[in-house]
C-alpha cells in the first residue's frame, strides 16, 4: 500500500496537505445539521455542551472510581499511573471493562455522531480514561493522534475519531485540552524510528521523544490558527479528527479533571501492517476486531 502520510524518517520535518476528506457523511445520516458538519469540516471538532445526562455522567464517575481501585487491573497493562505520584493517569479499554461506559458509548447520540461524520460503521479503535487529579495530574504534550495510529497501528487514512466527554468540568485552570482549530488540514511528520516496545513508554511519558511535532513545526501551525481552549461542564462532549494537533497542559489546582475519551475508526479504514514500526501495539491500545460499535 502505498503510504501518503510519511512519518518517522530521518529527512527534516515536514507539513503535508491533508489528502482525505474530513467529512464523509451528509447531513441528514445523523444528529449533526449541515451547518455544523461545515464548521466540523473548517476547525476539526465539534463541542456540544450537555450530551450525557447527570446520571450518565454519575454512572462513568462511579465507574472511574472502580477502575482506578480495582486489585485485578494493579498489574495490569491497561492501567497507566504518573511515573512521579503513581497516580492513575489512564485506564485503557474501559468499555470492555465496564459495562455502564459501553452502553453510553453506544448510544445513538455518541456512536452516531462518529458514523454520520465517517461516513460508515465504525468500530471502537481504542477507548480510555483520562485522569488528572488535583495537584498532581500530568501534561498530555502537543500530537496528532492520527501521526501514531498511522505508523504504529496501521490506520492508512485520518478516517477516525475522537470524543472526549467531561466527567468533570473542563476549566482553563484545570488541564483543558486544547485543540489548534484547522490543524487537521496538515499532517506534521516526525523524526526518528520507533522501537521496539516503545508504546510502554509513551503511555506514561509526558513528552515522548517519537512522535512529538518539532517545535518549529507546532509554532507554524500555531501562528497560522491560534489555539482553542475546550472548557465545559461535566457533561459536555468534544468530537474532534484524527488529525487535529492538542495537548493538555498539568493541572496543579485542587479541581480534578477526568475525561472519558472513545476513538471511533471506519470500518473501511481497518488497521493493517505499521506504516512505521516494527510490529503492532497491544489490541487494548489498537483493537483489530472491526466489528461495527453501537448501532
Amino acid at each position: 500500500m502505498t503510504d501518503r502520510y510519511p512519518t518517522r524518517t530521518s529527512r527534516a520535518p515536514e507539513l503535508l496537505a491533508r489528502e482525505d476528506p474530513v467529512c464523509w457523511g451528509e447531513p441528514g445520516g445523523g444528529p449533526l445539521g449541515e451547518e455544523d458538519l461545515a464548521v466540523y469540516a473548517a476547525t476539526g471538532f465539534h463541542c456540544a455542551e450537555r450530551l450525557l445526562t447527570d446520571d450518565e455522567v454519575a454512572q462513568c464517575n462511579a465507574e472511574l472510581t472502580r477502575l482506578a481501585g480495582d486489585p485485578r487491573l494493579l498489574h495490569d497493562d491497561r492501567l497507566v499511573r504518573e511515573g512521579g505520584t503513581g497516580e492513575v493517569r489512564s485506564v485503557f479499554e474501559v468499555h470492555r471493562l465496564s459495562e455502564p461506559v459501553a452502553r453510553v458509548l453506544a448510544a445513538p447520540k455518541v456512536v452516531g455522531l462518529a458514523c454520520q461524520i465517517l461516513g460508515s460503521e465504525v468500530y471502537v479503535h481504542q477507548s480510555r480514561i483520562n485522569y488528572k487529579p488535583g495537584f498532581g495530574g500530568g501534561p498530555f504534550y502537543w500530537h496528532s493522534d492520527f501521526e501514531t495510529w498511522h505508523a504504529e497501528d496501521g490506520l492508512a487514512a485520518p478516517r477516525a475519531l475522537s470524543v472526549c466527554l467531561a466527567l468533570a468540568p473542563n476549566h482553563p485552570h484545570n488541564g483543558a485540552l486544547m485543540i489548534m482549530p484547522g490543524s487537521h488540514l496538515t499532517f506534521v511528520t516526525c523524526r526518528g524510528s520507533t522501537p521496539p516496545g516503545h508504546f510502554r513508554r509513551s503511555l506514561s511519558s509526558h513528552d515522548p521523544e517519537i512522535g512529538t511535532p518539532d517545535r518549529a513545526s507546532l509554532t507554524t501551525l500555531a501562528d497560522r490558527h491560534g489555539i482553542r481552549m475546550i472548557t465545559g461542564p461535566a457533561g459536555s462532549a468534544t468530537v474532534f479528527d484524527s488529525n487535529c494537533m492538542h495537548g493538555s497542559n498539568g493541572n496543579i489546582t485542587p479541581f480534578p479533571r477526568a475525561n472519558l475519551f472513545v476513538v471511533f475508526n471506519s470500518v473501511d479504514n481497518a488497521p493493517g501492517k505499521p506504516f512505521a514500526a516494527p510490529g503492532r501495539r497491544p489490541s487494548f491500545i489498537a483493537a483489530r476486531d472491526i466489528t461495527p460499535f453501537g448501532r
